[in-house]
């Protein structure tokens, strides 16, 4: 099993103060693990659940599909006081010519975070996106797979029913 690659120390991921550029870094990097859970994302439309063995179902629904972007919201359900809740909950912008993706929104309980993300600082979106990457690398390792392709062998690709 391979870890995450990341250009900085780990020291630094805690300790230091984030850049714009290590910013853009870590979205290129969240575009990377996005393509390898959802590598056929242009083909995939409305819900889709990915079973990767006893792991929990993780659920992709595309909200949009343009040229160059597509917006899609990604989560877990889980059962709580006998209602379905999502947790973590993110909504995030692929942007396919630049190989970045966005946080939009995330909703999650273990990181804190304001509610309207566009006001966010710097330090707030870094944190937001970097517990982006950390779970989509989890996803990865997990084995789950979004796949466009009719038919998919792995049988994990399924209209979802929440």
């Amino acid at each position: 099993m391979r870890m995450p690659w990341y250009p900085w120390s780990l020291r630094h991921l805690l300790d230091g103060r984030p850049t714009v550029g290590g910013l853009m870094d870590l979205c290129d990097e969240n575009y990377r693990y996005f393509m390898k859970l959802a590598p056929g994302l242009r083909l995939l439309r409305g819900r889709c659940l990915s079973r990767a063995g006893d792991s929990v179902g993780l659920y992709l629904e595309i909200l949009e599909q343009t040229p160059y972007t597509t917006l899609v919201r990604l989560t877990y359900y889980f059962d709580h006081a006998g209602e379905r809740r999502p947790d973590p909950d993110a909504r995030l912008r692929i942007y396919h010519d630049a190989r970045q993706v966005e946080v939009l929104d995330l909703r999650q309980r273990s990181l804190p975070l304001d509610k309207d993300i566009h006001s966010l600082s710097l330090k707030q979106k870094w944190d937001a996106n970097l517990f982006l990457s950390k779970w989509l690398a989890y996803c990865v390792r997990q084995g789950h797979l979004f796949s466009g392709a009719p038919g998919n062998a792995q049988g994990r690709l399924m209209p979802a029913e929440v």
